[in-house]
């Protein structure tokens, strides 16, 4: 899948869900600001009680100590998700302390305890295809819209912690009217529905399964003639979303509201480059298009690229 020559940038995302106490994370914080600073490593890695969570670029193998470093710690339980870029993925280094690694906002989920059964990437069409399983995409609406797989319901929720309200308000409800023999999940990496999981087991949902790696694992194992996924998949980095071999897509960053934009998006007569798109038109005012517009300029002059704010 990946050419050296023309792709030499490797993007690691990760997670894992392995209990830290405070001590071991501000020596983790101490170490992995020393090997990403010696590799030339950037990204960003959350670190909270719960576990870790990150994505990071490097050139080549140069990230290879910082993984082995993380698994090390991590009682080789992390997954790691690959894929290789033209360009360095991200603007700097940051490794911080969290609540939580992917942001729910309920305290007492814990996927360290209990979480739903994993299917494995190559096992997924199976579900997808079986009218007795609901199939739930995990992510926000701003993903979904640029691609999903076949068959899966989509929760319209602006951020992660929608989620658990949608559940309770109508995912319940739904359940109640056409009760499935299954619920299975997925999301970009894998974190957001393993924690999903664990929601849904907590409110008294039965028979839950994940996929296990999320859409990138999926993409990686499944050849593209099986593959049943439609459209890119949203990355939180510079490149945006990735096409079905897992290199960079066709969409771009708003930089007015952030949402991601397909070809025909920027054709559109309402998109101006930095200032506005289809889906922010009505948002903002004449001197909010102003301030855009004179940023754009300053964007252009140094070749900045906007980054998305969450990490998967």
């Amino acid at each position: 899948m990946n050419n050296l020559k023309d792709n030499p940038f490797k993007v690691s995302a990760f997670y894992s869900f392995t209990a830290l106490d405070d001590i071991s994370i501000d020596n983790l914080i101490e170490e992995l600001n020393i090997l990403a600073d010696k590799n030339k490593v950037l990204g960003t890695i959350l670190l909270a009680n719960e576990g870790l969570n990150g994505t990071i670029c490097s050139y080549g193998e140069d990230a290879n100590s910082l993984i082995d470093l993380l698994s090390i710690r991590l009682n080789k339980t992390l997954k790691v998700k690959e894929s290789w870029t033209q360009e360095q993925a991200f603007r700097r280094f940051k490794v911080r302390k969290k609540k939580e690694i992917v942001t729910m906002g309920i305290t007492n989920i814990n996927p360290n305890k209990k979480a739903g059964i994993y299917i494995e990437p190559l096992d997924w069409n199976e579900y997808l295809m079986d009218p007795d399983t609901l199939i739930i995409d995990t992510r926000n609406e701003y993903e979904i819209k640029i691609g999903s797989f076949k068959n899966a319901l989509n929760p319209h929720t602006r951020c992660f912690r929608d989620f658990p309200n949608w559940v309770r308000n109508k995912l319940r409800l739904l359940v109640k009217e056409r009760p499935p023999k299954r619920i299975a999940m997925f999301c970009t990496g894998g974190i957001r529905c393993e924690k999903a999981t664990s929601l849904l087991i907590d409110e008294g949902f039965t028979e839950i399964y994940h996929l296990k790696g999320g859409i990138l694992k999926y993409l990686e194992e499944v050849p593209k003639e099986k593959s049943l996924w439609n459209g890119e998949c949203f990355v939180f980095d510079q490149r945006v979303a990735l096409n079905n071999s897992l290199l960079q897509g066709e969409h771009t960053l708003c930089f007015a509201c952030g949402m991601p934009l397909s070809i025909s998006d920027r054709k559109s007569m309402n998109y101006i480059k930095g200032v506005q798109c289809n889906y922010c038109v009505e948002l903002f005012d004449d001197q909010d298009r102003l301030r855009f517009s004179e940023r754009q300029k300053q964007y252009d002059i140094k070749n900045f690229k906007k980054l998305p704010t969450q990490v998967e």
